[in-house]
């Protein structure tokens, strides 16, 4: 009687050595987005913006290496938030001392300090670990039309297919 091996068309171990394939820090090429902010919905672009930063759209990303792009978003003071949740939504903070839980909304936070709100959504959707503030270095979030990244050629991407708010 023939082994389960011989009939699932497999003749030995040597046949069936398959390695997954892990990409070298040689290997990456990093690239820089430019996106803009104005009049698109804040979740749909902080998802756009991680995918980017943690290296998705890559053919070979890998979970545990940071094969992301460098990311710039512009117009950060012009991004929407739906439903009513600039007024509505709170962002905490803590000062470390006893009873220093300190708490502002997002409208006001949109008028004070625009590019935190961004940073604040994107940092929600990469990993919360030493790989996920790495990757949170290549972010650059500008409340206004200009940047100073002309020197690493940037390119646009388009933000015409996402959802306006």
């Amino acid at each position: 009687m023939p082994s389960l091996r011989a009939t699932a068309g497999h003749q030995n171990d040597e046949d069936r050595d398959v390695r997954t394939y892990s990409p070298k820090a040689s290997e990456l090429t990093r690239s820089w987005h430019v996106l803009d902010a104005d009049g698109v919905v804040l979740g749909r672009l902080a998802t756009e913006v991680a995918r980017l930063l943690r290296g998705k759209h890559r053919v070979y990303f890998a979970p545990h290496l940071d094969t992301g792009d460098a990311v710039i978003v512009i117009n950060a003071d012009k991004v929407r938030m739906t439903a009513n949740k600039a007024a509505s939504k709170l962002a905490y903070r803590h000062s470390g001392y006893p009873g220093g839980l300190r708490s502002t909304t997002y409208e006001t936070l949109l008028e004070t300090r625009p590019t935190e709100v961004i940073e604040r959504a994107v940092r929600g959707m990469v990993p919360h670990t030493r790989l996920g503030r790495a990757q949170m270095k290549h972010l650059f979030v500008y409340a206004g039309p200009e940047h100073p990244h002309e020197a690493q050629q940037p390119t646009h991407y388009d933000t015409s297919t996402m959802r306006r708010g």
